[in-house]
């Protein structure tokens, strides 16, 4: 296999990589911060659950291409063994 697929692949795992690590970085967690433990865990009027739906649907979609292409480079480095 010419080299030219094997750092096309790496790169779009990159790529990828970089894409799950934004929109992981970009949601809000969900006990926001020490404020739980001080008592104050209200809800959220912050009018983001709309937004936060739409990056967890994205962030699992991207984290499902992420998985399959670390499979496939495992798969390929295994056969054609790349260093």
């Amino acid at each position: 296999m010419p080299d030219v697929v094997k750092y096309l692949f790496y790169f779009i795992h990159f790529l990828v990589s970089l894409v799950l690590i934004g929109l992981v970085v970009m949601q809000t967690s969900k006990h926001e911060g020490l404020g739980v433990v001080g008592g104050s865990s209200g809800p959220s009027l912050r009018g983001r659950a709309g937004m936060d739906e739409k990056l967890s649907e994205w962030t699992r979609y991207v984290a499902f291409t992420f998985m399959v292409l670390s499979a496939i480079l495992y798969i390929l480095s295994e056969r054609f063994n790349w260093a």
